[in-house]
């Protein structure tokens, strides 16, 4: 799995950091996504996945 994230479309609602917070994190001055780990092991796809779907602004990519 890779995950790429779109900072410009990010708009800061935290659910990424929520469901995965290994592989997400947040900037401390506007909350725009930080991706922590662009290669997740296995037990990170199934949230990382789900990060994907719930994300309002579509920001986050998930390819196999």
């Amino acid at each position: 799995m890779k995950v790429t994230v779109d900072e410009d479309k990010c708009c800061g609602a935290g659910q990424c950091v929520l469901l995965a917070p290994e592989v997400f994190d947040q900037r401390e001055d506007d909350g725009i996504v930080i991706l922590l780990e662009a290669e997740p092991g296995a037990d990170q796809h199934a949230l990382v996945r789900e990060a994907a779907a719930v994300c309002p602004a579509a920001a986050i990519e998930v390819s196999e």
